[in-house]
């Protein structure tokens, strides 16, 4: 008796095994988990079991590897691939999760920029999905917001202090000017805005605008806008869509502003009516998908515009069509860990951007307005190691006090942030109903560098789709700034640090630079190292032994070619004593640098 009732209690504990793979000590007693609330997050499913439905992304196991992408030459060639394999991977992937939800008329939405499906869905809902083999997580869909700028006195239709020549300071600060004189302004790029919305028909954006045909007097939005909003942000009271509370109303067939934000950052990258010179590469054309209702969005809005972006589809949302695709995506948003973007679910915000980054697009993001104390990016998606971060700086070339730090603390790495900074406080742009406004934060200082990027590619055409050369270039370039801050291990003397990242932006820097690239795709060159930078007056060239013969041609920032000299064994010093104090540049067999010469 004793012996059979030993075995009774084990058969009983391997029964429960079979159902169960965790224990949990739960007020006192033990609570078996089954396997499939481990593929929930555990604030979704304690909602789900208080009888809430919940808006979810339902994340597949499979997520599709575009790393080929970067063997890849042209922009065009790029896009094409990372769109037709993530699409194939998702529809097979997703087949029977898509079936069973349409089989029981439960609304949902299907993405491919990362392989993930959105839904609203209760306990029993949760329970079905999470036991699917296919399913890998279940997340929330926690809302996100708008990085606010600091509003000084909206002024409609009138002109406010300039710059130099009447332009605006952020303009002039940057060189953007210097570069239209030598002819080039932005011409053949497209600019993508992910905002509050735009109003396309301001007149510093009208012509500016993918969709409208100067020729004709003619518009279309298809290919050209996406609305994402599609219901009403549950972080506001209301939930009736009346035009005084939702003045865009739901999924706009036009590209509609309910906020300022956006009709304001688009008019930094492109914005020019007459005197009104306030957009970096005025020769852009723009195109725009809106991720927030009234300054709210959440992951899925963000993840449906990155992947409009990827490939632009009609108003339908149908026949998406990579070859359309921006140049440069500027983003002035963010989703802190309060808000709900936490560890648990930041891959899928930084997967999306890798891929748009592997298809050839630049994702420009502000780096936020939590500053000034160190370590203060630490939100999505400014803090992603893929991200492109942009601090703000002041008229007077200093950074803002509201300009989020670096390191990142959130997530262990401590990386660097911002990678460089750009003119941020009391930046003059379009709003919405014709008019202009001076706003400040982070959100100012991204849209400098987006227009950046469009001008850098109107200069070097076969810079498109470069992203990572089109980084290192801008960052190359940029104006070093120190500080007396500290922030990790960094120490703000140092560059780049975790203040202005490696310093505030020079157009007419990166565009020489980007001028004097023979190929700026990835061809075998000569590693060389050149050195100490900044220098007095000798260099110390090294390249590997066995290389092929080389030599080293030193450029002005205007490119003119000031000398050029064979390299002679594998180290050879260089006297450049002669040269007066500033910023040059150097091109070894393909390799390209930045050379500060100090007094």
């Amino acid at each position: 008796m004793i012996q059979n009732h030993v075995n009774m209690k084990k058969f009983k504990y391997i029964l429960l095994a079979a159902f169960a793979t965790t224990l949990l000590l739960l007020n006192g007693s033990f609570m078996f988990i089954d396997p499939w609330q481990e593929k929930i997050d555990a604030g979704l499913l304690e909602k789900a079991r208080r009888g809430e439905k919940v808006e979810c992304l339902v994340i597949m196991q499979e997520q599709a590897d575009v790393s080929a992408a970067r063997n890849l030459r042209t922009k065009e060639q790029k896009g094409r691939f990372v769109f037709e394999t993530l699409l194939t991977t998702a529809r097979k992937s997703q087949r029977n999760v898509l079936q069973y939800l349409e089989s029981q008329k439960i609304p949902h939405r299907s993405l491919y920029i990362v392989n993930a499906m959105f839904t609203k869905a209760d306990l029993a809902l949760l329970e079905t999905l999470a036991r699917m083999p296919e399913v890998a997580f279940i997340q929330g869909n926690p809302p996100g917001k708008v990085e606010e700028p600091i509003s000084e006195h909206p002024e409609r239709n009138l002109v406010s202090e300039r710059g130099l020549n009447g332009i605006e300071w952020g303009i002039d600060m940057i060189n953007a000017d210097d570069v239209w004189s030598l002819g080039f302004t932005g011409q053949g790029v497209v600019i993508g805005g992910q905002d509050t919305g735009f109003e396309w028909d301001h007149p510093a954006l009208k012509t500016k605008y993918r969709g409208w045909d100067d020729t004709t007097q003619t518009v279309t939005h298809d290919y050209n806008w996406h609305d994402a909003i599609h219901s009403i942000s549950p972080l506001h009271n209301d939930s009736i869509i009346l035009p005084e509370n939702n003045p865009c109303g739901l999924d706009s067939p036009f590209p509609c502003d309910d906020h300022n934000h956006g009709t304001h950052t688009m008019g930094t990258m492109v914005g020019e009516d007459g005197d009104n010179l306030i957009g970096v590469a005025p020769g852009a054309r723009w195109i725009a998908c809106r991720n927030m209702e009234r300054g709210y969005g959440s992951p899925f809005t963000y993840l449906e515009c990155f992947q409009w972006f990827l490939a632009p589809t009609d108003l339908n949302d149908e026949h998406p069509d990579p070859s359309k695709a921006p140049h440069v995506i500027n983003n002035s948003w963010y989703c802190p860990e309060e808000e709900g973007c936490n560890p648990a679910n930041f891959a899928v915000l930084r997967n999306a951007i890798t891929n748009l980054k592997l298809a050839g697009v630049v994702v420009v993001i502000s780096a936020g307005n939590s500053g000034s104390g160190c370590g203060s990016v630490s939100a999505p998606p400014a803090m992603f190691d893929n991200s492109f971060s942009i601090g703000a700086t002041r008229q007077n070339d200093t950074i803002a006090g509201f300009s989020s730090r670096g390191p990142v603390m959130v997530d262990g790495s401590m990386r660097l942030k911002p990678d460089v900074s750009a003119p941020g406080v009391g930046v003059r742009s379009s709003i919405r109903f014709g008019g202009y406004a001076s706003f400040s934060g982070t959100s100012m200082a991204g849209p400098h560098v987006a227009g950046l990027v469009a001008l850098l590619i109107s200069a070097q055409p076969a810079l498109s789709g470069q992203v990572e050369t089109i980084e290192n270039i801008i960052r190359e370039t940029a104006v070093p700034k120190t500080t007396e801050q500290d922030c990790g291990t960094v120490d703000g003397d140092l560059v780049p640090n975790n203040t202005y990242g490696h310093g505030r932006v020079d157009a007419v820097a990166a565009v020489q630079l980007a001028l004097i690239i023979d190929d700026v795709r990835e061809k075998a060159g000569v590693s060389a190292q050149v050195f100490p930078n900044p220098f007095d007056g000798n260099l110390t060239i090294k390249i590997p032994s066995k290389s092929p013969m080389a030599s080293i041609e030193i450029f002005d920032v205007t490119g003119r070619l000031l000398l050029k000299r064979e390299i002679t064994g594998e180290a050879m010093d260089l006297s450049l004593s002669h040269l007066a104090a500033g910023v040059y540049f150097y091109r070894i067999n393909g390799s390209t640098g930045k050379l500060i010469k100090q007094n």
